[in-house]
């Protein structure tokens, strides 16, 4: 029945010559019918080239929103109308707006994580793979880095010299690991490598042997022969697995599973496919361009 939903929606993409494009996290039978697969910022860069007028993007709504703010003259659809981000939505943009009336020396980087609105007044945007890069670029010294306190973390251990300044956002299910839960891990696989997202908590990243981005985690991965110790969501487990079938990748935890990623199913991407489904992305010309300010400072500084 999966094989027959997945032919259906490569016949039907290729006669309405729509693109699919899915996070590295979305479930692998979703990723086998995809155009493109990686990062959110990655897929939207390369949504940038594509012949396609339509993309359909499998994750959550500030992926799709990257994608609209990029290409404005794409038609961008969301399966799920449902499925956002908790950590995009936790910082309101109007807390930004009265931190800067009152620091105004202060420049606010966020994360590529966040709505659009939270975005269209923050300085520049990263992501977590040029994060580090683009703090250390910065001329100013005081820095608000929203929302993610895990990541922002890890860029202040890194940058010493800078003043950073961080809120109360994470990652609910990057955030939630335990130390018992590393320990258990290692425990039960002493010679495998541990590779993890700076989503994790400091705590956390202190066992790790390699921090990264998902699309670091996979290239650490691609690059050893050994066991792996996965900490990031599960689905970078099991598309390893499927990768490389003679070697073990384990999450780090069994509850590193994203709900709203997996909200979307095949049937979903059918359905937006079809026309039967899923949602269009809108976005007011004033707030894309302000949005997209962000994302130039971004690339300008990578």
């Amino acid at each position: 029945m999966m094989r027959e939903i997945q032919d259906k929606i490569l016949q039907l993409k290729k006669e309405k010559n729509i693109a699919i494009l899915a996070h590295s996290y979305q479930a692998t039978e979703i990723q086998e019918i995809a155009d493109i697969t990686g990062d959110s910022f990655a897929l939207s860069v390369k949504a940038q080239d594509l012949p396609q007028q339509t993309v359909i993007m499998c994750g959550v709504r500030f992926m799709a929103d990257t994608i609209k703010i990029l290409s404005p003259e794409k038609t961008v659809l969301l399966p799920v109308a449902e499925a956002t981000c908790p950590m995009a939505e936790q910082i309101s943009p109007e807390r930004v707006v009265a931190f800067k009336q009152q620091y105004p020396d202060y420049k606010v980087v966020a994360y590529i994580n966040t709505t659009t609105e939270l975005k269209a007044v923050c300085d520049v945007c990263v992501t977590s793979s040029s994060a580090l890069n683009i703090v250390r670029n910065l001329k100013e010294k005081n820095i608000l880095f929203i929302p993610d306190q895990n990541l922002g973390s890890y860029i202040k251990e890194k940058c010493p010299d800078k003043n950073i300044i961080l809120w109360d956002g994470c990652c609910p299910v990057h955030h939630a690991i335990t130390v018992e839960e590393c320990e258990a891990a290692k425990a039960k696989y002493p010679n495998a490598k541990v590779l993890m997202h700076p989503e994790l908590p400091a705590k956390i990243l202190a066992y790790a042997d390699v921090v990264g981005s998902t699309a670091a985690i996979l290239q650490a991965a691609a690059n050893t022969t050994e066991d792996c110790i996965i900490g990031t969501e599960k689905t970078i487990a099991d598309v390893l697995s499927l990768q490389f079938p003679d070697r073990k990748f384990v999450p780090l935890s069994k509850r590193l599973i994203c709900d709203n990623m997996r909200l979307t199913n095949l049937m979903d991407v059918y359905h937006a496919i079809n026309g039967t489904g899923g949602e269009e992305i809108q976005l007011e010309e004033t707030l894309r361009l302000a949005a997209k300010r962000a994302i130039d400072n971004m690339i300008a500084l990578s």
